[in-house]
């Protein structure tokens, strides 16, 4: 049986990068999905904080964020906004930073891993940056993640002990070192089968043609594999 490929991706739930990467992943294993030989893939998330100093109740908006702590100017954080939102559209996404609650996102990325345990982590992760790009809620605060986590279907009570407990603090951190040991410093980031690493919200099509690539190695191997197995026997 040939083995599953593995992505696993680093992002941060505030990236607006990384849904856009997200969704176009999704789309280029679609399409990988339909061909004759599809490849088995399984994808994991990573944690990685952008802002780990952003406080969990930011005063002010999107535009005073950047402006204020990336030293931008308003005219240049708006243009810029317009074309991640623009880029967005493009991929089925209605970025809303007019309602954006920029926030803290450690225990989101707690959250992630206590969804990770209980199965349902892409479910998690959708809901996460759903929530926070399209619908303006906010995601930094234990008893919203809580909310989000009953949405996701995960089990609300179950989630608050794992978020009040700091339970998943120490894989977060595990994320975020395994991060710097590949020299990561900036998200998406998707890391192949621990061999390949592909930097950005790339289109669909690449990810589609680098699953192909690799599902071919694996055959390649698999095949590689049963020829030895059969001249053993033979000996």
């Amino acid at each position: 049986m040939t083995e599953p490929i593995t992505i696993d991706v680093w992002s941060d739930i505030a990236c607006p990068w990384c849904y856009i990467g997200k969704r176009n992943l999704e789309k280029g294993l679609a399409e990988a999905s339909a061909a004759d030989d599809a490849p088995d893939v399984q994808v994991v998330f990573h944690s990685f904080e952008l802002s780990p100093d952003t406080p969990v109740d930011f005063e002010g908006d999107e535009l005073d964020y950047l402006t204020g702590h990336k030293g931008m100017s308003r005219e240049n954080v708006r243009g810029m906004l317009d074309r991640v939102t623009g880029v967005a559209a493009q991929a089925g996404l209605e970025y809303r930073f007019d309602i954006l609650q920029h926030t803290n996102t450690v225990k989101a990325h707690e959250l992630l891993h206590f969804a990770k345990a209980e199965g349902r982590q892409h479910e998690m992760a959708e809901r996460l940056m759903s929530a926070y790009f399209t619908e303006g809620r906010h995601v930094g605060r234990v008893d919203d993640l809580v909310a989000l986590a009953g949405e996701a279907g995960l089990d609300a009570a179950a989630a608050r002990d794992a978020l009040e407990s700091h339970r998943y603090l120490a894989d977060v951190r595990a994320d975020q070192a395994q991060a710097a040991s590949y020299g990561i410093n900036g998200v998406p980031f998707f890391v192949i089968d621990g061999k390949y690493g592909v930097s950005g919200a790339q289109p669909p099509e690449a990810f589609t043609q680098i699953t192909q690539q690799v599902w071919g190695e694996h055959r390649a191997a698999e095949h590689s594999t049963d020829q030895d197995r059969a001249a053993a026997a033979q000996s």
